[in-house]
């Protein structure tokens, strides 16, 4: 410590100090380009997904394997699939208020949909900074970094042996 402290008084006027210094840090400001969108990229298993968010009234385009933009109930047809790209909306209290436009490659269509869920919330909490506590705290801006673990040698998978024979 650059200060020596030797009395209770030097202590308080350390701490009101720093106190004064975290008040006065800047606030977080809106990252938009020119046409008003906020960009993130998400991350799931081996899924990737490069996400755009802009004000809307809540269109949901996913960029299929032919390269044409989809409705997500026709790319992610299954209800829990929907359910995981509707969450961080549902959090942030902003359902139908954003469009989203997603780019997503790798992986199979569980880690896709985790990886747009991460890239939706990495790119609201970009848009609007206010969002980013209850995202926060949902534990959506968090990358889930579980990937499958590689196979070895010698072994039948990652972990498994192949099967004893005693004779």
């Amino acid at each position: 410590m650059a200060e020596d402290i030797k009395s209770l008084d030097d202590l308080k006027s350390v701490v009101s100090g720093s106190a004064a210094a975290v008040a006065e840090a800047p606030r977080r400001e809106a990252q938009r380009d020119s046409q008003g969108r906020s960009y993130a990229t998400g991350k799931r298993k081996d899924a990737v997904a490069r996400v755009w968010v802009k004000a809307g009234s809540g269109k949901f385009l996913i960029r299929n394997n032919k390269g044409e933009y989809v409705d997500y109930t026709q790319y992610f047809a299954r209800p829990v699939l929907q359910m995981i790209l509707r969450q961080p909306f549902e959090v942030a209290g902003v359902a139908g208020q954003y469009d989203v436009m997603a780019t997503v490659s790798g992986g199979g269509l569980s880690g896709q949909a985790g990886a747009v869920k991460h890239g939706i919330s990495q790119a609201l909490q970009l848009h609007e900074p206010s969002l980013r506590a209850a995202l926060k705290a949902a534990g959506f801006l968090t990358r889930d970094s579980r990937v499958v673990e590689r196979k070895k040698y010698g072994k039948a998978k990652a972990r498994r042996s192949f099967q004893f024979s005693k004779r």
